[in-house]
């Protein structure tokens, strides 16, 4: 329906034309009347709604910030990773746009059935690789000689950066990603029939000097089991209907009990004057402004909270707590 509203500019010119004869209000009245067809290609079945490719959207966006956090981390050079695009293409249409040779890698996400593929633009690849190995990141494409210990260092970098995948899907299913396979030729894929529905999600990836893209291919079979949870009603629900955990509750609990926290107590306050504090000497008293039999405040990072009176406690200097003060306020501030 977007695509059918007209902008101011639009409306101003149809009602120019109307008013100038150009165009006849009959015609158009004729045409609304008339069947519109709209061609539909099966070959391009749009199985997701648009709630659920921002839903799928927004998962990966979240798994971008993560995956920059964690290849800067990594490669300890700048990394920046956007998601550019989300579409929904037949698999047929997405093995075709993946150049003949690549950086191919396909997971497992048990629970969930059949196999994700990551492709990562060859610049990319090499960049990492090159920076793993004490380099300034430059990217060589040299990808159909790969060497053993070249796959190995990168089938294990690939690997690492699965459990931002596993946090950033977290919201919606709790997934246990596994790599299984390593390939640099898309023809050898073969995961679903070439007109399955598969997601593409395209990443933006600057390394360094180096850029490319970095291609998730997720078929709609594996999405399946989970589509409900993708869309905006399912997630305020969830939100709505969010129980507390009790591990939660308690790891919180005990974090909160080892906090450290500044804890002061003020005997009193007087006031003097610069030639009074010039001229004091040894065993001339200043008054303070409290009474001894007043409680004195225990301040808990200097904002008021207890009353308590002194004391003392195996020889030691103390206070015991005799009231709470109420919200807070130090009425003397």
């Amino acid at each position: 329906m977007a695509e059918e509203v007209l902008s101011q500019n639009e409306i101003d010119a149809l009602l120019s034309a109307l008013s100038s004869g150009e165009m006849d209000a009959n015609q158009l009245r004729q045409e609304e009347k008339e069947k519109r067809i709209r061609v539909y290609d099966f070959k391009r079945a749009l199985r997701f709604s648009k709630d659920q490719i921002r839903s799928i959207s927004r998962i990966h966006e979240n798994f971008a910030r993560l995956l920059t956090t964690f290849f800067s981390a990594q490669l300890r050079t700048y990394v920046h990773i956007s998601v550019a695009s989300v579409d929904q293409v037949p698999y047929e249409e997405f093995i075709r746009s993946v150049p003949t040779m690549t950086i191919l890698n396909i997971y497992s996400v048990a629970p969930l059935n059949g196999r994700i593929i990551f492709e990562f633009n060859p610049n990319i690849a090499y960049a990492m690789m090159d920076r793993m190995l004490g380099g300034k990141g430059n990217s060589v494409n040299k990808i159909e000689t790969l060497t053993e210990i070249e796959t190995t260092l990168m089938s294990q970098l690939f690997e690492k950066a699965l459990d931002n995948l596993q946090e950033a899907w977290s919201s919606v299913v709790d997934i246990d990603p596994m790599l299984e396979e390593f390939e640099v030729n898309p023809q050898f894929l073969q995961l679903v029939s070439p007109n399955e529905t598969v997601v593409v999600v395209s990443l933006n990836t600057t390394i360094g000097e180096s850029s490319g893209m970095i291609n998730i291919c997720i078929p709609h079979v594996v999405l399946e089991p989970i589509i409900p949870k993708l869309s905006v009603h399912y997630w305020m629900q969830n939100e709505s209907t969010k129980e507390r955990k009790p591990q939660e509750y308690e790891n919180l609990t005990n974090t909160i009990e080892k906090t450290v926290v500044d804890v002061s107590v003020l005997l009193g306050e007087s006031s003097i004057s610069m030639n009074e504090l010039l001229h004091l000497n040894e065993n001339d008293v200043i008054q303070l402004n409290q009474s001894i039999d007043s409680a004195l405040k225990l301040k808990i990072d200097k904002q008021p909270k207890f009353y308590v009176q002194p004391g003392k406690r195996k020889n030691k200097l103390a206070v015991q707590v005799i009231d709470e003060i109420n919200g807070g306020n130090d009425d003397d501030e």
